[in-house]
């Protein structure tokens, strides 16, 4: 028998029962891996936009647009009769398309409509904080007003899509933001 002790354990790979350095060792993570920095996804970014002022620029659009398309198609059908089923899609096919060409031309302009301009907010590209593309003003517009045209579903998708904004994290996007990469943010 020998008295020889056995080495002192190296902490290496080789030995799982080493114990770990203490917290902070390797940069910050308990793995031992160097912790990534985090980048603040708002920073250089204008403050995002309040979402009940959001909602009342929309509200104002709508009636910007919805008052004169039903009043005129009210006036050259002779009447407004709900009961007609082709008739109410009629009115809300004409509105969704004179609203998604309303939207498109401000927004590519000036990143605001009527309603934006009242509430001082903006639309803006995500990547860079421009002002929005023909393109994506037409993909952020056209999932805002025309996917509820379909019939059952439609409702439901925008349902969905406008409320998306409360749980979405960091930007508050709703769904038509995020198909034409876009954010509301403060108009400055």
């Amino acid at each position: 028998m020998s008295n020889d002790q056995p080495p002192p354990a190296t902490g290496g790979p080789e030995d799982p029962f080493a114990k770990p350095p203490p917290h902070g060792e390797y940069g910050g993570s308990p793995y031992g891996a160097p912790a990534p920095p985090v980048a603040d996804p708002l920073a250089g970014m204008p403050p995002l936009g309040n979402r009940g002022k959001r909602l009342v620029a929309r509200i104002v659009d709508a009636l910007i647009v919805g008052i004169p398309v039903y009043g005129l198609t009210g006036l050259a059908w002779g009447r407004y009769d709900l009961a007609n089923a082709a008739e109410t899609y009629g009115q809300s096919l004409i509105y969704a398309v004179v609203y998604l060409g309303y939207q498109v031309v401000l927004l590519t302009r000036s990143g605001q409509s009527l309603g934006k301009k009242l509430m001082n907010l903006r639309v803006a590209m995500l990547p860079d904080g421009s002002t929005p593309t023909p393109q994506a003003a037409l993909k952020r517009e056209a999932t805002y007003s025309l996917v509820p045209l379909v019939p059952c579903c439609g409702s439901i998708f925008w349902l969905v899509n406008v409320l998306w904004c409360l749980w979405d994290k960091p930007y508050h996007q709703c769904l038509h933001d995020k198909a034409g990469r876009t954010v509301v943010v403060r108009a400055v």
